[in-house]
């Protein structure tokens, strides 16, 4: 199979505007993943190219790229699942609404402030039990879903609504929210609901499903979103 290979690139060091880089890649197999395909190229065509990537397993989240117009990890998808036949064109791009640092690799200060503002951690200041604090299966099972979350980054930069205004809390921020709001043994759930009902805050969600789409983990973002809408007094 043979692949052409368009990376948008940009160097601020160098670069006036983004511009694309083609790159024809021989003998690929369908069960190559795009990061495979990246890999090679930075390794024996460009070695300039500047990529972000950690596991390779769909676990850290770290290589989030649009790839043919969707949010993906590049360590997931395959080759197969793009491109119908012995040739075709594949085209990676840096996630959308924050800024470029090089190439496919974006500043992520801006998506991880969001996630700091609504308190990802347990809180709970009453006194400790001897043992520990009991949760039933059901109460489990209440914010299952919310903790499959990597922090990749998909759905928040696959939304129109961050897109528009980067100050708006995001899908992610919002989903980690949820996963304490509905945690039985945390006492935090109003500070949280406040902040996210906020100006900036869950009511810029216009329910577009752009996000659950995205996601890496199929994790029901919109779902969980109206969730903690319900919850907002």
């Amino acid at each position: 199979m043979d692949i052409n290979l368009r990376i948008r690139r940009f160097n601020p060091e160098v670069d006036q505007k983004p511009y694309w880089a083609e790159y024809d890649l021989k003998e690929v197999q369908p069960v190559d993943r795009v990061l495979d395909l990246l890999e090679y190229v930075k390794g024996y065509l460009d070695g300039t190219l500047g990529l972000r990537r950690s596991c390779g397993h769909g676990i850290c989240g770290s290589d989030t790229m649009r790839i043919n117009g969707r949010n993906l990890l590049a360590c997931k998808v395959l080759v197969k699942d793009l491109v119908r036949g012995d040739r075709g064109t594949i085209q990676v791009e840096p996630i959308l609404g924050l800024p470029v640092i090089k190439d496919l690799i974006v500043d992520m200060e801006p998506f991880f402030e969001h996630y700091r503002a609504v308190m990802p951690y347990f809180i709970n200041d009453e006194p400790a039990p001897e043992r520990e604090r009991l949760q039933s299966p059901a109460q489990r099972a209440r914010f299952d879903e919310s903790t499959k979350c990597i922090l990749c980054a998909a759905c928040t930069t696959s939304c129109p609504s961050f897109w528009a205004n980067g100050t708006y809390i995001g899908p992610a921020a919002i989903i980690q929210a949820h996963r304490f709001i509905f945690d039985s043994r945390d006492t935090a759930g109003d500070r949280r609901l406040a902040i996210l009902a906020s100006e900036q805050g869950i009511w810029r969600c216009r329910t577009i499903f752009n996000c659950t789409l995205a996601c890496p983990r199929e994790i029901p973002v919109t779902q969980l979103i109206a969730e903690v809408k319900k919850e907002i007094k």
